[in-house]
């Protein structure tokens, strides 16, 4: 399954970029220098600057490209989410029992990325750690409806579609599927940064068959409850 992922291009809303990143040498190597910087340094410490510094070029190269740092990270955390959810299709495709495929897919959320897992230019296993402890900053922002509008949150929307899809296939009375779905995608990431960070936080260790388990029997538990 990996190897037939590694070979499908994916495809990032071009409303978020200036210049696709993929068009160009520099453009790969913004990507997949931005993806080591921020997990070295934090968004909060990332700048252009720095980028530019890494990649020996001017910042000025770099904004033909991105508007902002913050439009770079919805580039970053957009490609994940369409990756993770060709793996999720992928995953569920020849299962034919709708309890089957929510295993499946709470599985591929929760699994961890091996080392050095790449996807052409892409470090997999960074760009997995930026999306569990950076993510949620692409949306909670004050230009988050105006972003919407336009798609910035198309891939990630497109998930938690998927996920609630597999829900309501078990129980098609059930009325809080997209709910459900996008509690347990952010859950994970919380879970996991958490037993990394706030261990206090968490009962459970950074263990993604033990993740997986827990919110497969959750998932279960809510949407048989309704039925």
């Amino acid at each position: 399954m990996k190897d037939l992922i590694g070979q499908i291009e994916i495809k990032v809303n071009d409303k978020i970029y200036l210049k696709d990143p993929n068009s160009s040498e520099l453009g790969k190597r913004i990507i997949t220098q931005s993806i080591i910087l921020i997990d070295a340094i934090g968004l909060e410490g990332f700048t252009f600057r720095k980028l530019a510094k890494q990649l020996v070029t001017t910042e000025s190269s770099i904004y033909r490209y991105f508007e902002s740092k913050h439009q770079l990270l919805i580039y970053l955390t957009s490609w994940y989410w369409g990756w993770l959810e060709y793996r999720l299709v992928f995953s569920v495709v020849n299962l034919a029992s709708p309890e089957e495929k929510l295993k499946s897919s709470i599985q591929v959320v929760a699994e961890d990325i091996s080392e050095r897992e790449s996807h052409g230019h892409i470090d997999l296993e960074i760009l997995s750690r930026i999306v569990i402890s950076e993510s949620s900053k692409a949306y909670l922002t004050k230009e988050v409806d105006e972003a919407n509008k336009v798609g910035f949150y198309s891939a990630y929307k497109r998930l938690v579609a998927r996920i609630s899809d597999i829900f309501l296939e078990i129980n098609p009375h059930f009325l809080f599927a997209h709910t459900l779905a996008s509690t347990i995608v952010e859950g994970i990431h919380h879970q996991k940064y958490f037993a990394d960070h706030l261990p206090s936080l968490t009962d459970l260790k950074n263990d993604y068959e033990e993740l997986a388990t827990f919110y497969t029997e959750m998932a279960m538990a809510i949407i048989n409850k309704t039925k």
